[in-house]
């Protein structure tokens, strides 16, 4: 028993634990987006399938010699992809479709590692019942979750913020170098005195005489785990598209999404049928409330608690009602199959078919209708009259709420469109006035605004006024012709500022991007000097890039959605000062509703010995300009005219200097 419980409990441990590390590792590689995570996780849900798959079919197809020989030669096997590590060589050029290579690379890097991994609790738990015929097993798959649990809160809270990328790399190796010894160990002790005929069931000791599960008992299974793994993934999309792509908004939906798990599985009395329906009744309508009510500035100690709270409840109905239709021991095997179906099916649904066909982030919606109906049919098989009173109430607001929310998101944008960084829209206000103008919206966030009268176009406004950093950067060198680099295009806001003779070169990632700068904007057609647009993420533009050095680099990249951390490290700042003329100024737009970036800005700059300036403007809601914090930096002494701006930045006591190896956005959250 203790070697089996030994080996499910770390092969738990580190099999989420790689997930944020190895999500981490690859989030530069795609600009930061928050779907990396989403796309990650569609990967680890479906390994998990196959470990499934492959555990149900050794059980039932192997004989216990055979289960041994073949187990053991996949994890020797699995040593030669130690230490796990993203290939460089899967590294996107800028035109790659993300979603393959990010699946492509998972495969390559962890894939045989994470599937044995995803194997192992299924298929030691059927080991045991056989071996243990006086006892069932499902305690041991509360063991798998609970150490899954710790293993997903040990990351942000204890292995991100003391250790490098390449640090937690090594250790993980070595930690699944001595899973694969327990593993082998377990393995070789189930196959030992057994023979070489197919394993036969499980006795009615264990409880594997139960009556075999129909097609309608699969098909709650399947509903009721895509159910909770779609709703998981509505909530992290929903909380990440606002704030940042950080390991602990990753894991923290996920973590509670395991607790209810260990909860149901270890504790059947726990659920119960008619309280829960209240409890999901109102987790609905909280969350209907914060779907139509909150928006991007509304504080994070409110909105976070409510939707993990929320998911909580919804998590624990679904897994409870798949604990009261689990099958017997014999049959547990197909039962973890079909859950984890349902949990890849989840994936598929928000990680693929969404941004596909989805023109918003109506995921959320979506998944809260889906949980409402469960509610309802569930009901309908125990209808006391009060509780199913209730769950049709809950299922009226979730349908109106989503409709409202979906008719608003849509009606107040001309155009509209989503690819795998996001949701981008443009909406328009004061039509066929002199004050009409457009926005270009990343999620919640505005990438950029233009007047669209003739004589306005060029004006500097939101986050460019004329008193804004960059602003300033710019008139540095108004006396003569410059080259400006331009990290971010949002709506080409930046191309304004060029004179005859200057050149403007943006570096975007979304293409999505280029084309409504293009379609709905003038900026880049009303340059009055060059503006040119290469697609591809900036930094490794930059490094691949030749010829004549920049006066100005502008980072426009840190006030949307997803904060790209690999723009802010010490070896970020070497490319950009490589690509920089003697006395040029680096520009970086660190304005940001939820994160503190001036003590990285700090942090940096005294590392490198750059001269550093913090240069804010107000807002004036007449002239269309909004409050900016811009950062200079400069490898020569800034001028006074720009320091008497400004002041110094302001750093933190202990907090560490960002690299490629280490950066922590959990630490500088306001």
């Amino acid at each position: 028993m203790l070697l089996y419980a030994s080996t499910i409990f770390l092969s738990a441990f580190l099999l989420f634990q790689i997930q944020p590390m190895i999500a981490k590792m690859i989030l530069p590689w795609f600009g930061g987006s928050a779907a990396v995570w989403i796309t990650a996780m569609l990967f680890f849900q479906t390994a998990l399938l196959g470990g499934y798959v492959y555990a149900h079919w050794a059980v039932k197809k192997l004989s216990s010699r055979m289960q041994t020989a073949v187990h053991g030669a996949l994890l020797l096997a699995s040593l030669l992809f130690l230490p796990v590590a993203p290939s460089l060589s899967w590294r996107p050029e800028g035109s790659e479709e993300p979603v393959l290579r990010i699946l492509g690379l998972l495969s390559v890097s962890i894939g045989l590692p994470y599937f044995l991994l995803s194997s192992t609790s299924p298929l030691i738990q059927a080991w045991y019942s056989r071996k243990k015929r006086e006892a069932l097993p499902y305690r041991l798959f509360a063991l798998s979750n609970l150490a899954s649990l710790l293993g997903l809160l040990a990351y942000p809270f204890a292995v991100e913020p003391l250790t490098t990328l390449r640090q937690q790399s090594m250790g993980w190796s070595l930690g699944y170098a001595a899973f694969a010894v327990l593993a082998g160990a377990a393995a070789a002790a189930s196959g030992r005195g057994a023979g070489t005929e197919p394993v036969a069931p499980v006795s009615e000791a264990a409880g594997g005489q139960g009556e075999a599960p129909t097609m309608r008992d699969r098909l709650w299974w399947l509903a009721l785990s895509a159910c909770a793994s779609t709703l998981l993934l509505a909530v992290t999309n929903h909380l990440t598209q606002n704030v940042a792509s950080i390991p602990f908004l990753w894991v923290l939906p996920l973590g509670l999404y395991l607790l209810t798990f260990i909860l149901t599985f270890d504790f059947e009395g726990l659920y119960n049928r008619r309280v829960f329906a209240w409890l999901v009744s109102a987790a609905l309508a909280a969350m209907c409330f914060g779907l139509t009510q909150w928006n991007s500035k509304t504080r994070l100690l409110i909105v976070i608690p409510v939707y993990a709270a929320a998911l909580f409840i919804v998590c624990l109905f679904c897994h409870g009602e798949l604990v009261k239709r689990k099958p017997s021991a014999r049959y547990l095997t197909s039962f973890y199959v079909m859950l984890s179906v349902g949990g890849a099916l989840g994936g598929v649904l928000v990680g693929v078919v969404a941004p596909r066909i989805l023109k918003g982030y109506f995921e959320l919606p979506a998944a809260m209708a889906a949980a409402a109906v469960l509610l309802l049919l569930v009901l309908q098989y125990r209808a006391w009259r009060w509780t199913l009173a209730v769950g049709w109430a809950a299922a009226v607001i979730v349908f109106f709420a989503a409709w409202q929310y979906v008719t608003a998101y849509a009606e107040s944008a001309r155009v509209m469109s989503r690819n795998f960084y996001g949701v981008l829209r443009v909406t328009e206000d004061d039509v066929a006035t002199e004050d009409e103008s457009r926005t270009m919206v990343h999620g919640t966030v505005i990438h950029g605004r233009q007047f669209m009268a003739p004589d306005r176009r060029r004006e500097q406004i939101s986050y460019y006024g004329p008193d804004s950093g960059v602003a300033l950067a710019f008139r540095e060198f108004s006396c003569r012709p410059m080259r400006t680099g331009v990290i971010g295009l949002g709506a080409g806001s930046l191309a304004a500022f060029a004179k005859p003779g200057d050149l403007v070169r943006f570096f975007e990632i979304n293409p999505l991007v280029e084309r409504l700068a293009r379609s709905e904007f003038t900026y880049l057609d009303d340059c009055r000097g060059r503006a040119e647009v290469a697609l591809g993420d900036g930094r490794l533009s930059l490094e691949r890039e030749q010829g004549e050095a920049y006066d100005l680099l502008v980072v426009d990249a840190f006030s949307g959605d997803a904060i790209p951390a690999h723009l802010l490290t010490t070896e970020a700042l070497e490319v950009y000062f490589r690509r920089l003329r003697p006395g040029g100024i680096l520009a970086l737009h660190i304005t940001n509703t939820h994160l503190d970036l001036e003590p990285v800005v700090a942090g940096l700059a005294a590392a490198g010995r750059k001269d550093a300036v913090i240069i804010r403007n107000d807002e004036d809601e007449d002239r269309e300009i909004y409050s900016a914090t811009w950062a200079l930096l400069s490898s020569k002494p800034l001028s006074p005219s720009l320091v008497q701006a400004g002041s110094r930045p302001r750093s933190r006591a202990g907090l560490r200097t960002w690299t490629d190896d280490y950066n922590n956005l959990f630490q500088i959250m306001k």
